[in-house]
C-alpha cells in the first residue's frame, strides 16, 4: 500500500484541514465579533448620579452624608464615515418624572465628532436616581455613539471622579 494511501496518512491530512478550517472558522468568528453592530437609531438609557449618598446614617436626620456632583454627558459619534442627529436628551429624576429636555431642536454631530451636556453641581433635581434617555437617528445604519457621563466634585482635600456609560433600550 502506497505511504499517501495508507489509513494513518489519510487520517493524518484530514486532521489537518479539519484543524485549519478551525482556525479559519475562529478567525472569522473573532473578526465577527470585534465588528460593531450597526443602527439607524436607538434610545439609549444614560444613569446619572446628580449627589451620593455615602458615610453613616445621621441619628438625628435618619440620612446619610450627601455630596453633590456634576455631570458632564459626553456622545460621541463613532462612525468615520456618516453623521447622526441626536433627537431628544430628556432628563429624569429618581422617580422617573421627566425633568426637562436638554434639546430645544435636533442636533447634527458630524463623523467623529461628539456633542455634550452638562447637568451642574447646583441642580440636585434629579437625585441619586437621575437619568438621561437620549434618542439619535442616522439616514443609514451607521456605528452606534459611544454615550458616557463623567460625575465630578473636586474640592481642595479630594477629587471624586467616575464614569456612567449609556445602554440601549431601544433599536430603530
Amino acid at each position: 500500500m502506497a505511504s499517501d494511501t495508507h489509513p494513518v496518512t489519510h487520517m493524518a491530512r484530514m486532521l489537518r484541514r479539519i484543524a485549519s478550517l478551525a482556525l479559519c472558522m475562529g478567525t472569522w468568528v473573532a473578526m465577527a465579533q470585534e465588528m460593531p453592530q450597526r443602527f439607524a437609531g436607538q434610545s439609549l438609557y444614560l444613569p446619572i448620579y446628580s449627589h451620593l449618598y455615602h458615610g453613616d446614617v445621621n441619628p438625628r436626620t435618619g440620612k446619610p452624608s450627601e455630596t453633590l456632583v456634576s455631570t458632564h454627558v459626553s456622545i460621541r459619534n463613532t462612525d468615520p464615515a456618516a453623521g447622526l442627529k441626536i433627537v431628544s436628551a430628556r432628563y429624569y429624576n429618581t422617580d422617573g418624572k421627566l425633568l426637562r429636555e436638554f434639546l430645544p431642536k435636533p442636533q447634527a454631530i458630524p463623523p467623529l465628532g461628539t456633542y455634550e451636556l452638562y447637568v451642574p453641581r447646583s441642580d440636585s433635581s434629579g437625585g441619586s436616581g437621575a437619568n438621561f434617555i437620549i434618542d439619535w437617528i442616522a439616514d443609514k445604519p451607521i456605528n452606534p455613539p459611544l454615550v458616557e457621563a463623567l460625575h465630578a466634585d473636586i474640592r481642595e482635600a479630594r477629587t471624586l471622579l467616575f464614569v456612567t456609560t449609556a445602554r440601549p433600550i431601544q433599536t430603530r
